[in-house]
């Protein structure tokens, strides 16, 4: 449970990162592209890079434990091997929507 939390802490810092890009206004979608400042650029970028380290270290967490499981355990490697790709797939959408929402808003 532990390891889950901390890698939502991670993504959930990519989503307060690129909240003041949410107070922005008169830009639509398709204005944003040419006409925002570097300072919005710059914190864009801490948001999804911060997605982006999360990710990685909750999947690094997951395949760590995972390795650790099977080798303690060769006989439950392939229910361990399901729950660590459907965890791992779960942390990859948390941070495809925390990127997306940092570059788009």
């Amino acid at each position: 449970m532990f390891r889950f939390v901390f890698a939502a802490v991670f993504v959930m810092g990519g989503f307060l990162f690129c909240s003041p890009t949410f107070a922005q206004e008169g830009l639509g979608f398709a204005d944003m592209l040419g006409q925002v400042g570097e300072d919005g650029w710059k914190l864009k970028a801490v948001g999804a890079g911060l997605a982006v380290i999360g990710a990685g270290i909750g999947i690094g967490r997951i395949g760590g434990a995972a390795c650790e499981s099977i080798a303690r355990q060769p006989e439950v490697g392939g229910q361990v091997q399901g729950a660590g790709i459907i965890f791992a797939a779960l942390i990859e959408g948390a941070a495809f929507a925390a990127i997306l929402l940092c570059l788009v808003f």
